[in-house]
């Protein structure tokens, strides 16, 4: 068997030279002369025998193999540097990483205060955020790539532990302006007499609603499906129509002037926001410490 033979500076190199376009910023970047950095990614290639960069006077471009390898190159770095940050975390509680997934609603509405809070208390912690789509943040949390997640999706799931905190109702979102937005509540039959946006069938969201509409089959029809609720809000601000959203997903502050909220008619439909770890899996210090706050504060959103 041939052994590969490149180390992580190579790899650093090749990732450095796509990410600052061209070998002399990537140089500049590595502290490297451009002879220096141009053998790094020679020694590279010829381990892999492929050749990674198609390059001429005006310009420097992956080839096919060399844009396949550049996403394990950037895997591979990545995951060097989370065990790097996971040991310094044991062996110092107060230094290291902490990572925490979390759907987008979570992170844009009342993370920011919180990881400030965090940063001043234990200001040597390396705060990562992965805010994705439910399933991802599901998928994030089950591999291990993450200390823990607030998420609607993990209960009953084989191998993940869902503690519930915080039960979030489903609003419809439109214009101050709109018609609706003058009602004390809305039923389905008053959304579908307007044109009415929906997540992608794809989103966690939209499996929730579905669900919860599929007894009665009132759901209205929509013109419009957007894969993430930020962008569906963003559409009904510019007035395109209506949609029926998380609350918490609804902006804040001057941000939200434009836009309201109206409860759904009856019972409505809600979603369990919850914390998400793999089974077994033990804080660090730091990590507990951030999810203590990020319970306290979630524990005291109003449903």
């Amino acid at each position: 068997m041939n052994q590969l033979r490149f180390d992580l500076n190579d790899l650093q190199a090749m990732v450095a030279v796509v990410e600052q376009g061209g070998f002399r910023a990537a140089a500049t970047t590595l502290n490297l002369s451009q002879p220096a950095l141009s053998r790094r990614i020679s020694k590279l290639e010829e381990a892999l025998n492929v050749k990674l960069f198609e390059r001429s006077t005006r310009r420097v471009a992956l080839t096919l193999m060399g844009r396949e390898f550049f996403t394990k190159a950037v895997e591979i770095l990545d995951g060097v540097e989370r065990s790097l940050h996971k040991i310094s975390d044991i062996s110092r509680s107060h230094f290291g990483q902490v990572t925490v997934a979390c759907v987008p609603s979570v992170a844009h509405n009342f993370l920011p205060p919180i990881l400030q809070r965090f940063y001043t208390e234990l200001p040597g912690i390396r705060l990562r955020v992965a805010d994705e789509g439910a399933h991802e943040v599901l998928n994030i949390v089950a591999r291990g790539d993450a200390d823990f997640g607030i998420n609607f999706l993990g209960d009953g799931e084989q191998g993940i532990d869902f503690e519930p905190i915080l039960k979030e109702r489903f609003v419809l979102a439109c214009l101050a302006t709109h018609p609706l937005a003058r009602k004390r509540s809305v039923s389905w039959d008053d959304i579908g007499k307007h044109p009415y946006m929906t997540v992608a069938k794809s989103s966690g969201n939209r499996m929730v609603l579905d669900q919860a509409m599929a007894p009665t089959e009132r759901r209205p029809s929509s013109f419009i499906e957007a894969r993430h609720v930020s962008t569906l809000l963003e559409l009904v601000r510019s007035g395109l129509g209506i949609a029926v959203v998380p609350q918490l997903s609804m902006p804040a502050g001057a941000a939200g002037t434009m836009l309201r909220a109206v409860p759904l008619a009856g019972e409505g439909i809600e979603r369990t926001l919850g914390v998400i770890r793999r089974s077994g899996r033990i804080f660090s210090p730091a990590a507990q410490h951030l999810y203590e706050l990020l319970k306290e504060e979630l524990t005291g959103k109003p449903n």
